[in-house]
């Protein structure tokens, strides 16, 4: 079975606990921040995988770090490291904010622009976006990139939206170039 297969599996099963107990907004946001703590962190994710390093001390470590945590977040992440899984963690917690969200009518994008956007220049888009996707909300992760010269590149899901000025100048260079064979 794939991995995808399977880290979709433990997202529907967490998402339907989270439901029978109404701990979903819990779930999600300490997920949040084992998937930060994941992804700032490879080391940890060494520390998890070694199989030299037991697992009495692999589970001591995550039941001290996650102490404060909902019982059945730290069990999953303490099921993950035991069946030697705990790679799959980012596609478990991806699939699972996914389905909190769109649970919510929420949908979640990332915005690439040459700087910051201004909290007015979020919520403009958000609006717009929102009708266009007929959600309640839409969650903005702004990545300023400065390649894209101007304009901005939005990922919606599959879905991208490319206004940025690099992209337009590479479709009149492509037009350019037809245009003279």
């Amino acid at each position: 079975m794939s991995e995808a297969v399977v880290a979709k599996r433990y997202a529907e099963a967490l998402f339907q606990l989270g439901e029978e107990k109404n701990t979903l907004d819990e779930y999600g946001d300490q997920f949040r921040l084992i998937q930060d703590v994941l992804k700032d962190n490879e080391q940890l994710f060494t520390f998890l995988k070694h199989p030299r390093i037991s697992g009495e001390q692999k589970t001591q470590f995550v039941r001290e770090v996650f102490k404060d945590f909902h019982k059945d977040v730290i069990h999953t992440v303490l099921l993950l490291v035991e069946r030697q899984r705990i790679d799959i963690a980012p596609a478990i917690i991806d699939h699972f904010l996914y389905l909190v969200n769109d649970a919510k009518g929420i949908a979640e994008a990332t915005v690439y622009s040459v700087r910051k956007l201004s909290d007015a220049e979020k919520k403009a888009l958000e609006k717009k976006f929102s009708k266009r996707f007929n959600k309640q909300a839409i969650s903005f992760k702004n990545i300023v990139d400065p390649s894209i010269l101007g304009g901005l590149r939005i990922r919606v899901g599959n879905t991208i939206y490319d206004g940025t000025i690099s992209s337009k100048l590479n479709r009149i260079e492509r037009n350019i170039v037809t245009a003279n064979k």
